[in-house]
C-alpha cells in the first residue's frame, strides 16, 4: 500500500480536529469565554466539538476519507467565518491553512 503526502496530510489533519474536538467538548475556558462573549450557547460549542471528533474519525479512515474531507471543510468555513465575524483576524489564519491542507488531501481522487 502507497503512503502518499495527502494520505500524511489527511491523518494529521484527522489529529488536528481530534484535539479541537476534545477542547470543545471540555469547555476549556479560553474557548468557552469565547464563545459566550459572541453570544453562542453552551451547545452550539459542544456540537462543535462533536462534529470536529466525527470528522477527525473519517478522515483517519481511507475509506471514508472523501466524507471526512466534506465534513472538516464544513466546520472549518464556519469556524474561519465565525472568527472573522468576530474580528479575530490572526486567530482565523490557521484556519485557513487547514482550508488548503483539506483541499490537498482531495488530490488523491484527482
Amino acid at each position: 500500500m502507497q503512503h502518499t503526502l495527502a494520505d500524511t496530510v489527511a491523518v494529521a489533519l484527522a489529529g488536528l480536529f481530534a484535539l479541537a474536538g476534545i477542547l470543545q467538548l471540555c469547555g476549556v475556558e479560553p474557548l468557552r469565554r469565547a464563545w459566550l462573549s459572541w453570544g453562542y450557547s453552551p451547545g452550539l460549542y459542544r456540537m462543535m466539538g462533536v462534529l470536529e471528533l466525527v470528522g477527525a474519525a473519517l478522515l483517519a479512515m481511507p475509506s471514508t476519507r472523501a466524507w471526512g474531507v466534506a465534513l472538516a471543510a464544513a466546520v472549518n468555513f464556519s469556524t474561519v467565518v465565525l472568527l472573522l465575524k468576530n474580528r479575530a483576524y490572526l486567530v482565523a489564519l490557521p484556519g485557513i491553512g487547514v482550508a488548503a491542507a483539506l483541499l490537498l488531501t482531495l488530490s488523491q481522487w484527482a
